[in-house]
């Protein structure tokens, strides 16, 4: 009993620290226990410090990377990293422009698109009046008696590209089948040439009231 209560105190310093030893050596060596591990994430692609009037049009909207992580730490999620576009000072203009992350520190393996092309339009405005467009069929009996756009026209704005292809705003009105009043919130259209709609282009007001009194008649349409 004396041997074992001399020293008692250091004995079982000595052992705690085998122990620590052990425990330190045995998973800190392991190669599968220490083992980092590669995960894939799909973040958005954005732009950043583009010049103020200008309108960046970008192919590729998604960034695949792919980061290490040691096992037992948590997982990177996909909002904790941007792909970021950096296009101050660039005008109008088609460029490659590399990608940027912006994550937390981790060992990134791979990015894949690592840069995007893509093009810089100036932004236009312009003013324009509203047309009315009548939807149906030809052989209705009715025309049209009186009819108000409130207000007359709007404002386009969009690439300087698409707004030069505006031929008319347009108010698509559908003809009824008897006599009535249509008074509703109807949206402005921007057509080109072939009276197609240019997608892409922004109309304020996006609503315009719209009141047309169809009344009898001998089934042609007013224009």
């Amino acid at each position: 009993m004396q041997i074992i209560r001399k020293n008692f105190g250091l004995k079982v310093l000595s052992l705690l620290l085998a122990v620590v030893g052990w425990a330190y050596f045995r998973y800190a060596s392991n190669p599968v226990l220490a083992a980092r591990f590669d995960q894939q994430l799909s973040v958005p692609i954005v732009t950043a410090n583009l010049t103020d009037g200008y309108i960046a049009h970008v192919a590729d909207k998604e960034a695949v990377v792919t980061i290490t992580t040691r096992r037992g730490e948590p997982g990177v999620k996909p909002d904790e990293i941007k792909a970021v576009l950096d296009l101050a000072g660039k005008a109008a203009g088609v460029y490659n422009v590399p990608v940027e992350l912006v994550a937390p520190n981790v060992v990134v393996q791979s990015l894949s698109p690592a840069s995007v092309s893509l093009t810089i339009e100036k932004i236009d405005r312009r003013s324009f009046a509203l047309s009315f467009h009548y939807m149906g069929s030809e052989e209705t009996n009715v025309v049209v008696d009186a009819a108000q756009l409130m207000p007359a026209q709007v404002v386009v704005q969009g690439p300087q590209d698409a707004v030069s292809q505006v031929s008319a705003i347009r108010v698509d009105v559908p003809v009824p089948s008897s006599p009535q009043v249509i008074d509703e919130m109807l949206r402005p259209v921007p057509v080109d040439a072939n009276g197609d709609e240019i997608a892409e282009l922004e109309v304020s007001p996006d609503l315009i009231r719209t009141r047309v009194t169809f009344v009898q008649g001998t089934g042609a349409k007013k224009p």
